[in-house]
């Protein structure tokens, strides 16, 4: 989030959109963007923050605004454990039941590695291939997802956890 004030080479906050489901993919807040931070996700309506790497700011001021985080660690350059992606596709599935407008952000240190791989497999989920889904992200953070990284990408094989059905509605908010 170094970019909001120009001076970092980072990619600015980018918002992937696939099927009404939309994520937020940004670098990692230091305290003293916080404030600048969360005014950013308030814009995108972004009702929950995942962060990827290791805890580098007080989730205080997020939690008192209502934008709860949930810390989904695993290594830099690598993909995700089962129990990580599990989890992350759960609380997407959750978010977009209970408020189908709102927007999951995600964060790992620069957002180019681990964030970016997150977005990936919901976009699959979703129902893109492996392919399209790394190019609608690098679209919006050019140089996202490493070589292994995608290696896993082409091999992960979706299991519809979050598949649309019926126009945009998103499967997991049917009733």
């Amino acid at each position: 989030m170094n970019n909001m004030k120009g001076k970092s080479s980072r990619p600015a906050p980018s918002e992937i959109e696939f099927r009404s489901v939309r994520f937020l993919i940004t670098d990692r807040p230091t305290e003293a963007i916080l404030p600048a931070y969360i005014e950013e996700l308030k814009r995108h309506n972004a009702r929950s923050v995942v962060r990827v790497c290791e805890p580098s700011y007080k989730t205080d001021l997020l939690e008192q605004e209502g934008i709860p985080v949930t810390d989904l660690v695993f290594d830099d350059g690598h993909y995700p454990p089962a129990q990580v992606v599990t989890d992350w596709l759960e609380l997407v599935r959750d978010q977009v039941r209970a408020d189908p407008s709102s927007c999951v952000a995600v964060h790992c240190v620069a957002g180019l590695g681990r964030a970016p791989v997150l977005v990936a497999l919901a976009l699959m989920e979703l129902g893109l291939k492996y392919e399209d889904a790394v190019e609608l992200i690098r679209q919006k953070r050019r140089g996202a997802i490493n070589a292994k990284q995608l290696q896993f990408l082409e091999k992960y094989r979706p299991r519809s956890r979050l598949k649309v059905k019926n126009g945009n509605k998103p499967a997991c908010c049917l009733q």
